[in-house]
């Protein structure tokens, strides 16, 4: 290996990385799409760590010499693999209670259920923050408050008005 290739890569090297990163990029994109249609607003834990793990397949594996693209689609393939198991388990009766948490009640009729709100691991600053996000002054403005197992917050205003 001449000094030229050590700080700038073979150029072989190079284009192979190219490729394997190419087709790392559609083979996930394409095993993505086979998916269901949620946005990324939208993703659960395990959707998102899902992303996460194509991600580090897709952005480490071309430049990795001791990986072939055979391996990392055959990876690809076991972690979404993996990711479907996991969807097909929630869509059975009473497995979604193992993947995934409930909707937790945090404001009734005003009031703040201290208790939910600590078992939901949130600060009353924190709720107050995302009834604001609502258009609300506060709590007292609010008839219910659903903390929603994906992590966002439902509000029902208290008279009615749309928050």
């Amino acid at each position: 290996m001449t000094a030229v290739d050590a700080l700038v890569g073979h150029p072989g090297w190079l284009l192979w990385v190219a490729v394997k990163a190419f087709l790392l990029y559609v083979t996930a994109v394409l095993a993505m799409r086979l998916g269901g249609r949620r946005t990324l607003a939208e993703l659960s834990g395990y959707d998102f760590v899902a992303a996460v793990a194509v991600g580090a397949i897709v952005g480490r594996l071309p430049s990795a010499p001791d990986a072939s693209y055979l391996s990392g689609a055959v990876t690809l393939a076991a972690i979404l693999a993996a990711h479907a198991l996991i969807t097909w388990v929630r869509l059975r009766p009473g497995g979604r209670r193992l993947i995934e948490k409930g909707p937790v009640v945090v404001v009734a009729r005003g009031r703040v259920l201290t208790g939910n709100l600590h078992r939901a691991g949130l600060t009353r600053a924190d709720l107050d923050a995302l009834v604001r996000e609502h258009g609300m002054d506060g709590t007292d403005a609010v008839h219910l408050a659903v903390l929603e197992g994906r992590g966002r917050l439902s509000v029902l205003p208290r008279d009615g008005s749309h928050g």
